[in-house]
């Protein structure tokens, strides 16, 4: 354990009473506002089938990015696989998901999905127990589905080698949070004036300087900003991920959220950090349209090619961005088919103009898709 050598916002006077310069935003507000609105309407314009396919490209990515960002790397098409069912999309065969998965998915799409429920202290548990359903953080015994105890000392942020750490950020002890976490609980839940995107922020931020839990509280402060989001839409459809921009701008996001916890109740600079994060995920969400509509445009100039299951399930991953390059060897373990049967697939795209062979191909030949129009 690291001595306590700094005081933090919830030691301040008149703690958690937060104030930040309304004027000051205003602008930057209005900005990001009606980025959100111009995004709502171009995807209102581009159909239901759409729209959930920009929906589950959205939270596949907002699953994934808020895992990394707590180091956990899951598995993607596992994610991509679990999100459908349960937002009632038929796309096919489906991986079987891991309870890691299933449980990370189950907190995202609950806060999401479900976003003008009251936020509870039982529907917090429930999220815990989601995320650590063998009750395990690691190796460690954690405890799941209630505050945290601090029965083995003082909850730390530590960062170092062993032997050589530095504690960030040391967060209010556990005898306090059954009434740190009633106060945010009815504000959250209580309709006042502030804007639901600036309740967003100052909810993170709150949630996650509480800490009320043994781990899990950085995907549970972003799990509750996406509720606040949502409201702030009115609508369950998410159409920009803020885990994806916070996981590129980590770095400035544990820097912003470190100096606001070792100073006062004056929080515009984390909000003002907070609404430029939202504005750069909206404009990511723009390339992610594009993505969507091209990949509209080649199954609707191939609608009257036949393809097989394969073929349709590779092309799809190649539209959906595939990583690396794409061999007949990799096609074979993709498709779980033999390697003759994943050269006849390819040929068969080849010769139909669909695939392309890359100039540069090295001991293996890769391929990618066409180009068209």
């Amino acid at each position: 354990m690291v001595r306590r050598m700094t005081t933090y916002i919830y030691d301040r006077k008149g703690w958690p009473k937060f104030r930040w310069g309304q004027a000051h935003l205003a602008g930057q507000l209005a900005r990001v506002r009606h980025a959100q609105g111009r995004l709502i309407g171009r995807m209102e314009t581009i159909g239901v089938a759409l729209r959930a396919e920009a929906t589950l490209r959205t939270l596949t990515e907002d699953v994934l990015k808020s895992s990394e960002i707590a180091g956990e790397v899951l598995d993607e098409v596992q994610v991509r696989s679990c999100l459908p069912s349960r937002l009632g999309m038929d796309i096919g065969a489906l991986t079987p998901a891991d309870r890691q998965v299933d449980g990370v998915v189950e907190m995202t799409l609950d806060a999401t999905q479900r976003y003008d429920a009251p936020l509870t202290e039982q529907r917090l548990f429930g999220w815990h127990a989601a995320l650590f359903p063998t009750g395990r953080s690691g190796m460690a015994r954690i405890t799941v589905g209630a505050w945290r105890t601090d029965s083995t000392g003082p909850m730390q942020v530590v960062a170092g080698l062993a032997g050589r750490e530095r504690m960030q950020y040391q967060a209010p002890a556990a005898g306090r949070l059954d009434r740190e976490m009633r106060t945010l609980l009815d504000w959250f839940n209580a309709g006042d004036a502030i804007d639901p995107v600036l309740k967003a922020g100052v909810a993170h931020l709150w949630f996650v300087t509480i800490h009320p839990f043994d781990d899990g509280n950085g995907r549970m402060a972003r799990a509750i900003a996406d509720m606040a989001l949502a409201r702030s839409e009115r609508s369950a459809q998410r159409f920009c991920s803020m885990s994806a921009q916070i996981r590129r701008q980590r770095v400035a996001y544990y820097a912003t959220l470190a100096a606001t916890q070792k100073g006062d109740l004056d929080i515009t600079p984390w909000l003002e950090w907070f609404l430029d994060c939202l504005g750069r995920a909206v404009d990511h969400a723009e390339g992610m349209l594009g993505a969507v509509l091209h990949k509209a445009r080649f199954w609707e100039m191939h609608a009257g090619a036949p393809t097989n299951a394969r073929q349709r399930a590779v092309l799809d991953r190649l539209l959906d961005g595939f990583a690396g390059k794409l061999t007949s060897s990799r096609w074979a373990v993709l498709t779980k088919c033999s390697q003759d049967t994943a050269l006849r697939d390819i040929g068969d795209l080849m010769q139909r103009r669909i695939l392309t062979k890359d100039a540069a191909g090295g001991r293996s030949t890769n391929y990618s898709l066409a180009e068209f129009a």
